[in-house]
C-alpha cells in the first residue's frame, strides 16, 4: 500500500501515527544519527492501515518489538516548512505497551533493526527521562508537559510555522 502522503509543486501532506511508549518514568524517543531532533516512534499511515496496523509494523520492523496500541492521547496538526515548501501534517499519537517486555531493552539507548548504526540515516531509539525530555529539541515541542497529563484525555494542538 503506499502511504497517505503526497507531494505537489506548491506544498506537501502526511499522514502519521505515533507510540507513546512510557516505561518507569521514561519515555522511548527516535533521533537519526544525522540530525539533534528527537521523534516519537511511528511512521506514515499506509492507504487502508489503520492507525493500530501502522504501529504494531513499525514498531515490529524497526525496534522488533510485539507492541498493543491503546489510546488515542494526542492529535497533533503540524503546518510547517518541509524541503522548502509549505507542509501539513496530521500525527495522532497513542500510548503503546509491549506485548513481551524482552523484546526490547528497556534502558539507554539502542538502533533501529533496518539500519547499519553507522549510516547517516539510521535511527536510534533513546529511552529519555521525562525530566529531561524539555532539554532537547524534540516534536512536538511541547510534549514534555504533555507527558505530565498522559492520563486527562485527548490532547488537539496546531503548531503554524507557515501560513
Amino acid at each position: 500500500m503506499r502511504d497517505i502522503s503526497y507531494s505537489t509543486d506548491e506544498y506537501i501532506f502526511s499522514y502519521r501515527a505515533a507510540g507513546i511508549f512510557v516505561y518507569e518514568n521514561t519515555v522511548l524517543l527516535q533521533k537519526p544519527n544525522n540530525s539533534n531532533d528527537y521523534a516519537f516512534p511511528g511512521g506514515q499511515v499506509a492507504f487502508g492501515e489503520t492507525n493500530a496496523e501502522t504501529l504494531i509494523c513499525e514498531f515490529r520492523e524497526e525496534i522488533g518489538a510485539e507492541i498493543e496500541v491503546g489510546k488515542l492521547k494526542w492529535v497533533w496538526e503540524n503546518i510547517c516548512p518541509w524541503d522548502g515548501k509549505p507542509a501539513h501534517q496530521i500525527c495522532l499519537f497513542f500510548s503503546v505497551n509491549p506485548k513481551d517486555t524482552t523484546q526490547i531493552p528497556l534502558i539507554g539507548s539502542f538502533s533501529g533493526r533496518e539500519y547499519d548504526d553507522a549510516d547517516d540515516d539510521a535511527i536510534w531509539f533513546h529511552w529519555v527521562p521525562f525530566d529531561e525530555v524539555r532539554n532537547i529539541t524534540v516534536h512536538p515541542a511541547n510534549a514534555a508537559e504533555l507527558l505530565l497529563y498522559l492520563d486527562e484525555g485527548v490532547k488537539n494542538f496546531v503548531y503554524r510555522s507557515v501560513k
